[in-house]
């Protein structure tokens, strides 16, 4: 059996990767590691999950020097997620060798960044755009630059990237060792290839199929409307450990996780229009365990690195490319995962194209016995909230049920008087999330009915008791904007207030630490941490009003990255 020791590692690159679990390289680590060392470029393809990030990680933080405070090695990724997921591996991988590796992407202040790369940063992992960006400021400067990497080639070609990719690498040393990888080989990536790698070694590792073989794969088919009860079910069931639910827009995802949440889960939602503070915060949430359930567009479905993660439901049907993606979520690590994806009726083709993809017949979904011998639960209408109503139409059920009583009916929606009424006024849920900032901003003495998703709405649910006297229509309320994103009000009314903490990037703290930090300490959800801004030499980040005093009362005075952290009220 081959180690990591064989391939030629030093000491304490081996003592690193035992202290992160690591105990026998991958297959593309095998036969990627020695070609780099060697000094080769390399081209690897590998399914996802293969382990690609330490195949490349690995040879780059053996050959840093770092007596030199400049760039050394570049790392181009196609989203935030997997840039900080790579960044965290290599700063693992380098952390005996005292290589400094810095994350540079959008959606965080540009000018932290620019700091922390002002201080040094032997290695630089970014997001294309950002790293133009930065180029472009003369504050990243690739003129030592000797090892670039291409994480994700085919996912920066479906995002349009590759031209920009094509000017970074023009601005490296021609003597650069420069490694590809991709899960896919498609003709723009060849000739990228052609034209900025150097005899390279082609690395492919594909077994028969381009899942991994410890995925169970299922398909339901369900109609659009049914999709939410069928999802309820499909998890009541499953009883997933962590569970990742992708859906194809921001929107769907929106309503899912209120939907889902105003059934009683523990769910999250993760999509692009988040802040980078509050998708930092939904990210330590689902990676600590605390967040069993994760409703996330394809911005989840590349770099995440979660070896808890037991389920992925592909809610819509994805394109077979990211279909391959979605599901290497799970069974991670060794460990076993399942993958169920709802399919509707007219999408059988759709799916047949994923099938002929991955060389892999899907099978149907059915209840049944999970992991382990556990055995369904009985099919049982429950008052508790998480309780699935069953029946012939589930969806319609389940809103009727938790629905308030005729005279206490939510009134962002107009009543059904008359039957000319045009249904034209009422957009459908699937293209706007219209009605739900205006659910938030219920008064309190007239409870909300759950947020409905595309499929929910059924005229009983909406039509007033037989035995009720017709309520008189009310006033229209002032529609809000198409799009508008809810405003997020948690503990209680009271507005969010802004603190100063008296440490920045000059003491080596970022975001990611600062939200940490605070979660950490006072049990906060990282989520309610907004507008965390990490300047030079202090920190403003945001928390719920109602949670000032104790925040103060139980961070002030705590250590972060080893210096007293001082935090008080911001003036003004």
């Amino acid at each position: 059996m081959t180690t990591f020791a064989d391939l030629g590692l030093k000491e304490a690159t081996l003592k690193a990767l035992k202290d992160v679990g690591y105990e026998k390289p991958s297959p593309i680590q095998e036969q990627a590691i020695p070609a780099m060392l060697q000094g080769r470029d390399v081209i690897g393809q590998a399914q996802t999950g293969s382990g690609k990030t330490a195949a490349f990680g690995l040879p780059i933080v053996e050959y840093i020097d770092t007596d030199v405070q400049e760039v050394q090695a570049l790392v181009l990724t196609p989203t935030r997620e997997l840039c900080i997921q790579v960044t965290q591996a290599i700063r693992g991988y380098g952390a005996p060798h005292g290589v400094d590796v810095v994350a540079v992407f959008g959606g965080a202040p540009i000018k932290t960044q620019q700091a922390q790369l002002k201080g040094g940063g032997h290695v630089v992992v970014g997001t294309v755009g950002r790293v133009l960006d930065l180029i472009s400021r003369h504050s990243l400067v690739l003129h030592d630059c000797r090892f670039v990497v291409l994480d994700e080639a085919d996912e920066m070609l479906d995002l349009g990237f590759l031209d920009d990719v094509a000017k970074i690498l023009s601005l490296t040393p021609n003597s650069r060792q420069t490694a590809l990888f991709s899960a896919t080989m498609a003709p723009p990536i060849r000739k990228l290839a052609d034209n900025y790698l150097y005899d390279p070694v082609h690395v492919k590792v594909q077994a028969a199929t381009l899942t991994v073989d410890t995925v169970a794969q299922f398909q339901a088919t369900v109609g659009q409307k049914d999709k939410p009860a069928k999802l309820v079910e499909v998890l009541k069931s499953e009883k997933p450990d962590q569970a990742i639910v992708f859906v194809r827009t921001k929107i769907r995802a929106d309503q899912l996780y209120k939907t889902l949440r105003d059934k009683g889960l523990n769910v999250k939602a993760l999509h692009g229009d988040m802040s980078q503070g509050s998708r930092d915060g939904v990210m330590l949430g689902f990676k600590g365990g605390r967040v069993p359930i994760l409703v996330a567009t394809d911005v989840a479905a590349r770099g995440l690195d979660i070896s808890t993660v037991t389920h992925v439901v592909n809610y819509d049907v994805p394109k077979p490319d990211v279909y391959v993606h979605r599901i290497g979520r799970t069974g991670r690590a060794g460990r076993t995962g399942r993958a169920v994806t709802f399919v509707e009726p007219k999408q059988a083709e759709d799916m047949a194209k994923i099938e002929a993809h991955i060389n892999h017949q899907i099978g149907q979904w059915s209840p049944g016995v999970v992991r382990d011998g556990d055995e369904p639960e009985p099919e049982v209408v429950d008052a508790a909230p998480v309780a699935e109503a069953e029946g012939e139409a589930p969806a319609v059920e389940v809103a009727a049920d938790e629905a308030p009583a005729a005279p206490k009916r939510r009134r962002t929606r107009r009543a059904k008087a008359t039957k000319d009424e045009t249904p034209a006024e009422e957009t459908p849920a699937e293209e706007t999330p219209a009605e739900e900032p205006v659910a938030e901003e219920t008064p309190a003495e007239e409870p909300a009915a759950p947020v409905e998703v595309a499929g929910e709405e059924a005229p009983a649910a909406d039509e007033p008791a037989a035995d009720a006297e017709p309520e008189p229509e009310p006033a229209p309320k002032k529609r809000p904007r198409r799009h508008t994103k809810p405003k997020l009000t948690p503990h209680g009314d009271e507005p969010p207030v802004t603190l100063l903490a008296a440490l920045g990037t000059a003491d080596g703290i970022d975001v990611p630490a600062v939200v940490k930090h605070v979660v950490k300490v006072t049990g906060l959800d990282g989520e309610v941490v907004q507008d965390v801004r990490v300047l030079t030499r202090f920190t403003l980040l945001k928390v719920p009003g109602a949670e000032v005093e104790r925040v103060l009362a139980e961070i002030d005075g705590t250590e972060l990255a080893g210096a007293p952290l001082r935090l008080q009220r911001a003036r003004g």
